[in-house]
């Protein structure tokens, strides 16, 4: 997942890590066939600590959120915890989401290579 080219650069411009804190499919394939694949998404998902759920109706979902705009939703793997406050969860709407997955320096890869790319 941090594979350097020979510019300096992410060789795959991919992220090393799972940026979203939960990931809800229709389908979930348990074979992954991608070349470039160094585990499933599922032990990559656990290894990060990430929650995730398939076999949920997206079609559905989407319908959901384009008529009420964006919903606070959590992901609950213990059957038995107890019912969570929802008065408590954090409101993504609320938070400046853009700034906190944004560079807060600008990164330079392959110094003094004499090829200049620039990313925007």
């Amino acid at each position: 997942r941090n594979t350097i080219d020979e510019y300096g650069l992410p060789a795959f411009f991919e992220s090393t890590k799972i940026h979203a804190q939960g990931l809800l499919v229709q389908d979930y394939s348990h074979h992954y066939s991608h070349w470039n694949a160094a585990s499933s998404l599922g032990d990559w998902l656990k290894e990060e600590g990430i929650p995730g759920l398939c076999d949920i109706d997206t079609r559905m979902l989407t319908k959901k959120i384009r008529e009420k705009g964006a919903l606070l939703g959590r992901i609950e793997i213990d059957l038995d915890a107890p019912v969570p406050d929802f008065t408590k969860m954090q409101d993504p709407n609320a938070r400046h989401l853009v700034g906190e997955v944004s560079v807060k320096e600008p990164k330079v890869y392959g110094k003094g290579n004499p090829i200049k790319v620039l990313a925007v």
